[in-house]
């Protein structure tokens, strides 16, 4: 479970708390698809909008939320900074001799907020869920079995994981190792890779023969499957009407 999931839990209404979570997956899915039928900019800013009402009333902790957008602003930073110069169209300005384009400046604008929308919805919808509760939700929309089952092994071990590439750090640092632009370094850290890949191929030989040993048959029982009611439906129904709202602007003012 990540921290996100933790301290979005407390805060989370009950209302949502209780819902299936493959209304919470599938809603997610639909405002990912509208996003990316939009390509004007009002009603993208009306999405933006709707993403932004969806974060406050689901009680999202707004600290936490920004902290995982600035790595995606990061990339839209270089978007913004040279799509302008380089899509063709009517010149707007001038920034040492090469040409800002007004459609480039507008594709820009399109793709930053399309971009925020969805990742704002995203960690509304779905960040919010613990792993466990998405992977149940992944195994109820029928998604191949195997693919559940490498998604929820992930979760479980990646913080095992994580730990034991600690360790061989530490290790390096007990032994004087100081990183640097030279070839010992890139050596050391492909002993570092070498040795995660060998501890960690060890480690999955003996989850596996204790799974055997637990009559595992290569299947995963699910402890509390997921059960699909009215109120479900309901909220699903009245998510998707609400995220129809700017393809119908769109397709109404705009014609596409």
């Amino acid at each position: 479970m990540n921290s996100f999931s933790l301290q979005h839990q407390a805060l989370e209404p009950d209302w949502f708390s209780v819902l299936d979570p493959r209304s919470r997956l599938l809603a997610a899915v639909f405002f990912t698809l509208v996003s990316l039928c939009l390509s004007a900019v009002p009603p993208l800013i009306l999405m933006l909008a709707l993403a932004l009402l969806l974060t406050t009333l689901l009680g999202c902790q707004w600290r936490l939320i920004l902290k995982r957008l600035l790595a995606f602003e990061g990339f839209m930073v270089l978007v913004l900074l040279f799509l302008p110069f380089n899509v063709a169209g009517e010149r707007w300005f001038s920034v040492g001799g090469m040409d800002a384009s007004y459609q480039g400046v507008t594709q820009a604008l399109v793709i930053l907020l399309r971009g925020n929308a969805v990742v704002l919805a995203l960690l509304a919808l779905v960040g919010s869920m613990e792993p466990v509760k998405l992977g149940y939700a992944l195994a109820g929309l029928g998604l191949p079995e195997k693919l559940v089952q490498l998604f929820m092994m992930t979760v479980r071990y990646i913080g095992v994981l994580f730990d034991e590439h600690q360790r061989l750090r530490t290790a390096m640092k007990a032994r004087g190792f100081v990183a640097g632009s030279n070839w010992h370094t890139w050596r050391s850290y492909g002993h570092l890779l070498g040795m995660l890949l060998v501890r960690s191929m060890e480690r999955a030989q003996r989850i596996s023969g204790a799974m055997r040993c637990r009559g595992f048959n290569g299947k995963f029982h699910l402890l509390t499957p997921v059960q699909w009611c009215l109120r479900d439906t309901a909220a699903l129904t009245i998510a998707i009407l609400l995220f129809l709202m700017p393809l119908i602007w769109q397709w109404g003012q705009y014609g596409f």
